[in-house]
């Protein structure tokens, strides 16, 4: 086992603690704020809530609208992304990896702190996209179902692979394909993202978990026991137990995981439905049990040795945040060098060490190591590939599909 002074802080310690410090685990916050907005009113109707004062939705033939490309006269990327979604330095003013960019490359980023909720963040720029207008901002961080939105409203630009060597030669085969932008000709992950099985060892006293029908069923946990307010994750991992494939569910599959979840509420087994403030609780010990977001799990961790996880034998559900180029951006060929210097292992390997999320980098686990041996060796951040053989995505959803199953898991979660 790896030993550390006793006065000495890991890298992860140190953010969680710079975090902490700033504002309260803001880092989970983000999490909590990005997948919440998953369920939110756009999900419902926003979209024909747009159209109805008069902005039209783009045909799905629209995308590719690409301004004069001004990136060799001006040298600048406009990056807007979540907060605490970066590596920061110690006085917490810089951010290492992009002041490494800007050095090598003589390109500055200019960077936004300033997407705080999916749905928030689409209203804000979709009339300027449906107006064929420049939003101002060359590269966005997205979630994967709202980025397979954008895709389909014909929103974002392709990306030329020529700009993007170790991006195509350097990303995980975990999330080199997905349903909703096949062989990732419009995006490229940022921070990968699973959807776990977390525990308080001494809350549990005992009760052994192994499965989500464990957190179902046990009377043992009855009221103890949360669930995540994000559909995709809760859902996903109760079909996957009830041995559904969540990239290939339909109607049927999945009334019947909210059947399932829906008869575990009516009995009292589920406290509650959350976004990340599960968190807190799971510390405590007030839930024993919970489904839980990895890289929450993580900063957790560094806290509390009585929190833990596991993956169940069923499988366990992942997900993206993508970096995307929006029509009539301005310096696409600096945004895809942007992508493309985070698909290098050593940037990609800082950045990891910071926000604890999954890298979607191969290769990243030796320049890892060399800032933090924990991490490089932690499945939440770097699966092994028997982790990354059972992750499952959820699949695309049509705007039919997923009006119709958020608003049964409204009705489930009293949301």
């Amino acid at each position: 086992m790896e030993s550390y002074e006793p006065d000495r802080l890991t890298p992860v310690e140190k953010a969680a603690i710079r975090r902490s410090f700033r504002s309260g685990r803001a880092a989970l916050t983000r999490r909590s704020l990005l997948r919440a907005s998953a369920g939110g009113a756009l999900a419902i109707g926003g979209l024909g809530t747009l159209s109805a004062c008069g902005i039209p939705a783009a045909s799905k033939n629209q995308g590719g609208v690409s301004a004069d490309d001004h990136s060799a006269t001006e040298k600048v990327v406009n990056f807007s992304n979540w907060p605490e979604y970066i590596d920061v330095d110690d006085s917490g003013k810089h951010h290492p990896t992009l002041d490494a960019f800007a050095k090598r490359t003589g390109v500055q980023v200019k960077y936004s702190e300033d997407i705080n909720d999916n749905d928030e963040f689409f209203g804000k720029i979709q009339p300027e996209l449906a107006a064929g207008q420049d939003t101002g901002r060359d590269l966005i961080v997205l979630t994967d179902w709202l980025a397979a939105r954008m895709i389909r409203l014909g929103y974002v630009q392709k990306l030329d692979a020529a700009n993007l060597p170790h991006a195509f030669a350097n990303l995980s085969d975990q999330f080199r394909d997905p349903d909703w932008d096949p062989g990732r000709a419009y995006s490229y992950p940022w921070q990968g993202i699973s959807t776990v099985i977390a525990f308080n060892k001494k809350a549990l006293d005992g009760v052994e978990v192994k499965s989500v029908s464990d957190l179902l069923d046990n009377p043992r946990l009855k009221g103890r026991v949360s669930f995540l307010t994000e559909m995709r994750d809760t859902v996903g991992m109760t079909l996957l137990d009830l041995g559904k494939d969540p990239a290939k569910v339909t109607d049927d599959d999945y009334d019947a995981a909210i059947a399932r979840l829906q008869k575990a509420v009516d009995k009292g087994q589920i406290r509650r439905f959350t976004g990340n403030d599960y968190t807190s609780d799971l510390a405590k010990g007030d839930i024993a049990a919970c489904v839980a977001w990895g890289g929450d799990i993580v900063q957790l961790q560094a806290d509390n040795p009585d929190v833990g996880y596991l993956i169940p034998d069923s499988g366990y559900m992942t997900s993206t945040d993508n970096l995307l180029v929006p029509n009539k951006a301005r310096h696409k060929t600096n945004a895809e060098r942007l992508i493309d210097y985070y698909f290098e292992p050593e940037p990609a390997a800082e950045l990891a060490a910071y926000v604890n999320y999954v890298s979607p980098v191969e290769g990243v686990v030796p320049y890892l190591a060399k800032i933090d041996k924990s991490a490089a060796s932690n499945p939440l951040i770097v699966p092994d590939k028997a982790m990354q053989a059972k992750s499952h995505p959820f699949r695309a959803l049509t705007q039919k599909e997923e009006t119709a199953y958020q608003q049964k898991f409204s009705k489930l979660t009293g949301a």
